[in-house]
C-alpha cells in the first residue's frame, strides 16, 4: 500500500476508533495567546550530525541564570505548538525552550518517529541548552506530552545528573506492549496501521531490528537508569494511550525505590491540556507545583 494511502486510513481509522479527535486541540486553551509582558521569545536553528533541532525559547525577565523546564510536544506537532506552555512557564518565571526534531533522510530534513538514532542523539537538546548563559544548569526539567513525554524519560535516562525533575503526560510505557495487547476488532485494525506506519518509518531492515529499536525507544525499558522525581499525569478516559500504561511505568519506579507520583485525572482524553479546560488546569496547577518543588525551594 503506498505510504500516503496508509497514513490517510491511519488519520481515518484514528479519529473514529480512538477517540484523538474528540475536538480539535487548541494550544491556547488555558495558556496565554501572546507574549506576556516581560517575557522575550525568539527561535533557534541547529544542526549537529544530521539532526536538525528547532528551539523556542521563552525568557522572563532578568539576566538569571533561571531555573529551566524543556518541553517536548506530541507526536507530529512542532514548538509553534508549545508556544503558550513555555509563554505561561516564563510568566511562572521560568527560562523555558520547547524542542522538535527533524532527521536528515534521503537528502531533507524530515520529521520522523524515529528521529535519533543513537543514544547520543536523545542528549544533543539538553546539552545546547545547558549551554545558555541564562540557564542555572543545576536546575533543570523535563516536561512532554505523550510522544513528547516519552522523549523527555529517556533524556532523563542517557543524562545521568543533568536534570532535576521530568513531567510526563500521558506517555506509552511500552512499544511492543502498547502493539500486543488484545483489542477489539477496529481498535485492532487502527493499531496495525499504526505499527506498519512505525516500520516504514523506522527503515529497519529485519522485524529483529525493529524489535529492537521499539525497546530503545521505550520509557518502560528505561526506567533502572532514570534518577530523578518523575510526575506522571495521564487521563482515565484516554483511548490512545490508557491510563495503565503511566500505571505501569509508576509501578516500575516504585518497585525500583525511585521518586514519582502518578496523578489520574478524571473524564481526561488524550491530549486533554489542550481540549478539556477543566481537566487541563487541574494538571497544569499540579505541574506548576510539581515544578517549584524541585526547581524553585
Amino acid at each position: 500500500m503506498a505510504a500516503q494511502h496508509r497514513r490517510a486510513l491511519l488519520l481515518l481509522f484514528s479519529v473514529f476508533f480512538l477517540g484523538s479527535c474528540q475536538t480539535t486541540p487548541n494550544y491556547h486553551l488555558i495558556y496565554p495567546e501572546t507574549v506576556p509582558a516581560g517575557v522575550s521569545a525568539w527561535q533557534q536553528e541547529i544542526i549537529q550530525d544530521g539532526l536538525l533541532m528547532n528551539f523556542s525559547w521563552a525568557k522572563p525577565a532578568g539576566d538569571g541564570p533561571f531555573a529551566t523546564v524543556m518541553v517536548h510536544p506530541h507526536g507530529g506537532k512542532t514548538v509553534k505548538e508549545m508556544e503558550g506552555v513555555i509563554w505561561d512557564l516564563a510568566r511562572q518565571g521560568y527560562l523555558a525552550v520547547a524542542v522538535d526534531y527533524k532527521r536528515l533522510l534521503d537528502g531533507e530534513f524530515k520529521r520522523n518517529t524515529f528521529v535519533w538514532k543513537t543514544d547520543a542523539d536523545s542528549t544533543r537538546a539538553l546539552n545546547i541548552i545547558s549551554q545558555s548563559k541564562w540557564v542555572d544548569p543545576d536546575r533543570i526539567a523535563a516536561l512532554g506530552f505523550s510522544q513528547g513525554a516519552m522523549l523527555s524519560l529517556i533524556i532523563a535516562a542517557h543524562a545521568p545528573g543533568q536534570l532535576k525533575t521530568v513531567v510526563a503526560y500521558y506517555p506509552v510505557a511500552d512499544f511492543i506492549d502498547w502493539f500486543e495487547k488484545p483489542r477489539g476488532f477496529m481498535e485492532g485494525i487502527v493499531f496495525r496501521f499504526i505499527r506498519s506506519h512505525f516500520y516504514d518509518e523506522s527503515r529497519v531492515k529485519s522485524e529483529q531490528e525493529f524489535q529492537t529499536l521499539l525497546k530503545k525507544a521505550s520509557p518502560l525499558r528505561h526506567v533502572q537508569d532514570i534518577n530523578v522525581p518523575v510526575l506522571l499525569i495521564h487521563g482515565d478516559a484516554d483511548t490512545a494511550a490508557r491510563y495503565d500504561e503511566s500505571q505501569k511505568l509508576y509501578n516500575k519506579f516504585k518497585a525500583l525505590n525511585k521518586e514519582a507520583e502518578l496523578i489520574i485525572v478524571p473524564d481526561a482524553v488524550h491530549i486533554f491540556n489542550f481540549r478539556q479546560p477543566l481537566q487541563a488546569t487541574f494538571a497544569w496547577d499540579k505541574t506548576l507545583a510539581w515544578l517549584k518543588k524541585y526547581l524553585k525551594n
